[in-house]
């Protein structure tokens, strides 16, 4: 992972650029950014949006049902939706489903849709206002705790198996790796069957599904590198830039090459590879 400093000229030139910022984290993604004009996406992590003070509320749409709105809407794991953001900045944080408790997780964290939680919205921008003081000075963010900036407290942590624990951490240090869940399965010592059923009832994912999503968000690394697409397909472990660009749409909403172009002035904080500008 890298760090680095992203942004693209906003329509007609509302975002101010100096507000935009990333920082990733194994388990945690935080992006104050472009949401650009995104079709329906489907994250494979807990997902929260938090409209800027001042901006009107974000509006959801759940599964091609009707639109809402509000200045906090959260979206659990695996569930399809568009997301609209009339100002040109918006706040968003993903939670990866493997790391969390789902039923201790915060009460307004276990909805679907709008919720009201005023407190929760007020820490979101006013850590939004801390980071964003932090990377103007050119300073990483090792000495911020992500959920006791965000939440108040730490996320109560997901009990795995450790067998489940071992294989999803070696995806997560390396998303681009050719891994089977054959080998997976043999590396802890479970039959193919077994090691698959315990899987998805341990991380609440298929073991295909959980890979796909970890390779999809590993692109979050390198949307300030100077490589080509087909480059980046490849350094991510997809065969090529079609089955590439095919996956990031259907996670994301949009095709790689808008999301690097929305990128280009964004202030990257990754706690694997430092910050960039």
């Amino acid at each position: 992972m890298q760090r680095t400093r992203t942004t693209t000229p906003p329509p007609g030139g509302a975002a101010r650029q100096g507000e935009r910022l990333m920082w990733l984290t194994p388990h945690r993604v935080f992006y104050a950014g472009l949401l650009g004009a995104a079709a329906e996406r489907t994250m494979g992590g807990h997902g929260v949006c938090v409209s800027p003070a001042g901006a009107p509320p974000n509006r959801i749409r759940i599964g091609g049902g009707a639109w809402q709105s509000g200045e906090l809407i959260v979206v659990p794991p695996h569930v399809p939706h568009q997301v609209e953001s009339e100002h040109p900045l918006i706040f968003s944080l993903l939670i990866e489903s493997e790391s969390v408790d789902p039923a201790r997780m915060p009460a307004f964290l276990q909805h679907c849709g709008p919720v009201e939680a005023p407190a929760f919205v007020q820490r979101v921008r006013d850590a939004h206002a801390r980071l964003l003081a932090a990377s103007q000075r050119g300073t990483d963010f090792d000495g911020f705790d992500f959920d006791r900036l965000f939440f108040g407290e730490a996320l109560a942590p997901r009990v795995l198996d450790p067998r489940i624990r071992k294989v999803a951490e070696a995806i997560n240090a390396d998303p681009a790796a050719p891994t089977s869940a054959e080998d997976c399965a043999a590396s802890v010592h479970l039959s193919f069957s077994r090691f698959l059923h315990l899987f998805k009832q341990e991380t609440g994912m298929a073991f295909r599904a959980f890979r796909a999503w970890k390779r999809a968000r590993s692109l979050l690394r390198y949307v300030r590198q100077a490589s080509t697409l087909t480059d980046i397909a490849l350094d991510t472990g997809y065969p090529d830039s079609t089955h590439f660009s095919h996956s990031i749409r259907q996670v994301y909403g949009l095709k790689p090459s808008d999301i690097l172009a929305g990128s280009r002035r964004l202030a990257l904080h990754d706690a694997a590879g430092g910050f960039r500008h």
